[in-house]
């Protein structure tokens, strides 16, 4: 990560960014309005986040005062619950073009397509497949089932959105028809209504992806996101936030929606009665000014339509991505940074009321640490998650709720399931075991999955 520049693929070229982490604001009064409960400004945040702009690196000593005065406001806010959703991950295909370069969950749809040679290890479902995936996720007790999907040329919002991207003749539509690839992945509003069975919560549509479902179309968000919500989704992912300022999408992912169109696209959600999430990928090339004007973005959004019922930060991991691959990253954000972003976080977000942890990103150890630094949130289940994993992320792809119960009881909190919207809880007593997710259409307490203990000689 750089304060001011980063290198561009291939150039040679620094990318100068107009926004720097420089505030007149002191590290003291900053901090004194967050403990005071005062809402911060941007210049408040920076100086939370760098620790103080007036030296350089991050000082250990006032770190830890941002920790404990961020994990107090927790306390406050939400009390010592740490809570977490029995949930199925089913991202439908990895086909994309949009070429992000801090990722490597896509592969190029050229690939994909049935006269095409060219070997990958990307998939695509049909609707079909989703359904028997998730009906199986909820006969083991899952809740929630997210679902976040390259952007395949053949999806298509609906079949009215079809036929009219067949009759287009724009050629800036990234579209090809379903008949071109060995998989048709259907329309999107096709697989809402097969992943939306049995009473399951579907979260999933993230806006990049609801822009996909409107290219070549005068729709709005709205209109898209009724369509989506009359399929069967529940709620949406805030993810394709990255950092929510230009210069810096323009650098990592050119070919993304821009800030205000994510923007738009969530608040149009809000309106159409779908809660939301919110995230931030950092620990790239973004400086500490970019990632608290993210948060003052998300702040904002959450001013105007109280649909945000969490935030996640999601620290970039950098190891099989183009940005490592071209040398415009040398590694992630350190520990310190990953500290001060959740602080940061949950004293700058007074509208928000759950800060989450990921222990995919994190690890176990780290996300627990992380817990007592602002978070209350834990994550789920997640019986399966590839963008991470395809990244170089090198942490597991499911938690058991015994797991849940151990952990979070092992630093003095207490252990709930919940559902994806908070409103449904339940607090687990860690030594009644085993212990299995309740909340789910068809939970009755029986662990989802019992793993199996390797053999050993005698």
């Amino acid at each position: 990560m750089t304060d001011a520049a980063t290198t561009g693929p291939g150039s040679g070229e620094e990318i100068r960014f107009e926004h720097r982490p420089e505030t007149d604001q002191s590290f003291e009064n900053a901090l004194a309005k967050a403990r005071d409960g005062e809402r911060l400004t941007v210049a408040d945040g920076v100086e939370l986040m760098t620790t103080g702009t007036d030296a350089d690196g991050i000082d250990p000593r006032r770190k830890e005062r941002v920790l404990e005065l961020a994990d107090r406001r927790r306390a406050e806010a939400v009390g010592d619950e740490v809570t977490f959703v029995a949930n199925l991950n089913n991202n439908v295909t990895t086909a994309c073009n949009t070429g992000c370069l801090f990722c490597n969950f896509k592969d190029t749809a050229e690939h994909f397509e049935a006269d095409n040679d060219a070997s990958h290890a990307g998939f695509t479902k049909t609707p079909a497949e989703s359904r028997e995936i998730v009906r199986d996720a909820v006969e083991m007790g899952v809740y929630e089932v997210t679902s976040v999907s390259g952007l395949h040329p053949a999806f298509a919002l609906d079949d009215e959105h079809l036929e009219l991207l067949e009759a287009s003749d724009r050629g800036d539509l990234n579209y090809k028809p379903p008949e071109r690839y060995e998989v048709d992945p259907g329309t999107y509003c096709e697989q809402m209504d097969a992943m939306a069975v049995d009473g399951v919560h579907l979260h999933s549509m993230t806006p990049e992806e609801a822009y996909h479902g409107r290219r070549g179309t005068d729709w709005s968000y709205e209109e898209v996101y009724g369509r989506l919500k009359d399929a069967g989704l529940d709620s949406v992912p805030g993810t394709a936030a990255e950092i929510l300022v230009d210069e810096v999408r323009d650098a990592i992912c050119p070919g993304k929606i821009g800030t205000d169109e994510w923007l738009e696209a969530m608040e149009a959600a809000a309106n159409v009665g779908l809660d939301t999430t919110a995230t931030i990928m950092y620990g790239h090339v973004e400086n500490a000014m970019h990632r608290v004007m993210h948060l003052d973005r998300i702040r904002d959004l959450q001013d105007r339509t109280d649909a945000i019922t969490e935030f996640v930060p999601l620290s970039f991991v950098h190891e099989n991505t183009p940005l490592f691959e071209y040398d415009m990253v040398t590694g992630g954000a350190s520990d310190a940074e990953d500290e001060l972003m959740i602080a940061v976080s949950r004293l700058f977000l007074d509208n928000v009321d759950h800060i989450q942890s990921s222990w995919v990103k994190f690890g176990d150890a780290k996300g627990l640490k992380l817990l007592n630094c602002g978070a209350d949130d834990f994550m789920g289940t997640i019986l399966s998650e590839e963008i991470t994993k395809r990244a170089g992320g090198d942490y597991g792809e499911y938690r058991s709720f015994d797991e849940y119960a151990d952990m979070i009881a092992a630093i003095g909190r207490t252990p709930v399931e919940r559902s994806t919207d908070y409103r449904q809880r339940r607090v687990l007593d860690p030594a009644d075991r085993p212990h299995g997710p309740e909340l789910g259409p068809k939970a009755d307490g029986t662990p989802m999955l019992r793993r199996e203990t390797p053999a050993t000689d005698d």
